[in-house]
């Protein structure tokens, strides 16, 4: 064993995230329903761990809602399972909010390929996190949330280090206590679960805190930005039949309209829901709403507010 070799395995050995639990030592000889009855037990323990680090999140939360309401990007940055995750929440705000596929995007050490297949070394490379941000252009008005399980990925800490010197709010999402990538970040969030059903496995229980708290930083961000109008998804992206049948839903819960005020509503505004919302409840036609609508920067209830004023 190299001395590199054994300072890694002495630093591993030190994080909770890949301490052995010897009172699972035999679990492979227990009956299917016990395991899973213990591993359904060790999910359960992820959302209060998520709880206790609610303050720091919110806090995120209104750093970035701030700067991409100027214009900027949201970024996640990992390797593995936490660049997968990155990757899956950025990938869902074009469908859920009709944010531009650039507005919030995910990169994984190791490239597209990643996702599927595991390129050896590419976390442990942070002229490659260096890289992969220099070829998305990063600016100050964006947001860098680097992503790793141990909080030690170089990629991931690699990523937050570069981004922050380029000026960009960063944020660093770990399951270890006292983890370089929080510390490297102007924004550290440590959600710290324990060691794994399976020595190791991050994908388990801190896979599920970190896809928790990814869902809360860009879901509760795009509220801030009025990408809701209540619990609804006003800004829905129709691209299917599922969500054409979810628009015209959407828009007789907001309104109470008949089906065909709403019909009438979404072909003026050219399927847009929230200013078919508009039209409805002000009263007005599709250039009106959306002139409204821009003059509030997408926000449905100051729009109200003003076409009723």
């Amino acid at each position: 064993m190299t001395t590199e070799h054994r300072a890694l395995r002495t630093e591993l050995e030190t994080l909770t995230t890949e301490a052995f639990r010897p009172e699972l030592a035999e679990i492979d000889t227990l009956p299917t329903l016990d395991i899973a009855r213990l591993m359904n037990g060790e999910d359960a323990e992820v959302a209060a761990a998520v709880a206790l680090r609610l303050p720091e999140i919110s806090a995120a939360i209104d750093a970035i809602a701030d700067r991409m309401a100027r214009g900027g990007r949201l970024v996640y940055a990992g390797a593995g399972t936490a660049g997968r995750l990155g990757i899956l929440d950025a990938s869902e705000c074009p469908p859920t909010f009709n944010t531009d596929p650039g507005q919030v995007v995910g990169v994984i050490a190791g490239g597209p390929q990643a996702m599927v297949t595991s390129v050896e070394g590419a976390e442990d490379s942070a002229e490659l996190a260096q890289k992969d941000l220099d070829g998305l252009g990063i600016r100050a008005a964006d947001t860098v949330v680097g992503v790793s399980a141990s909080g030690r990925t170089p990629y991931a800490v690699a990523a937050v280090e570069h981004a922050r010197a380029l000026g960009a709010l960063t944020v660093g999402l770990s399951c270890n206590a006292g983890s370089a990538l929080a510390a490297a970040a102007e924004h550290g969030i440590e959600v710290v679960v324990g060691p794994e059903l399976l020595t190791g496995s991050t994908r388990l229980k801190a896979g599920t805190a970190q896809k928790l708290v990814l869902n809360m930083l860009s879901t509760i961000t795009m509220i801030r930005l009025g990408k809701t109008y209540g619990n609804l998804m006003v800004d829905v992206r129709a691209s299917n039949d599922k969500l054409r049948a979810r628009s015209r839903r959407i828009v007789a819960l907001a309104t109470g309209a008949s089906d065909e005020e709403i019909e009438a509503a979404l072909t003026a505004t050219g399927g847009e829901v929230k200013n078919a919302i508009l039209v409805v409840l002000a009263g007005i036609d599709g250039p009106s709403a959306a002139r409204l609508l821009e003059e509030s920067r997408g926000h449905l209830r100051a729009a109200l507010t003003a076409a009723a004023g």
